[in-house]
């Protein structure tokens, strides 16, 4: 099994009504440098997002508990739960 970590950034805006609309994941190098970019992002957005998670690559298997790396505003489940 080839695993990896990926880091995503992940932001929304509104949608429809009172709902959230995903903007396009954004892949990071570093978990790092997908912290930073979320907290850039976060007073532009409704939500902003940044965890990084395992991944077999060959099966497209991923881990069902990401690492929050940081989150901010309004949020879908089940990231706006604490």
């Amino acid at each position: 099994m080839a695993r990896e970590t990926v880091h995503i950034l992940q932001t929304y805006v509104a949608g429809r009504g009172k709902s959230l609309k995903a903007e396009p994941q954004v892949g990071c190098k570093t978990a790092e440098e997908a912290r930073r970019k979320a907290e850039r992002l976060a007073p532009l957005r409704l939500g902003a997002l940044a965890f990084s998670m395992t991944v077999d690559v060959e099966m497209g298997d991923y881990d069902e508990n990401p690492v929050i790396l940081f989150k901010s505003g309004q949020l879908p489940p089940p990231w706006n739960e604490d």
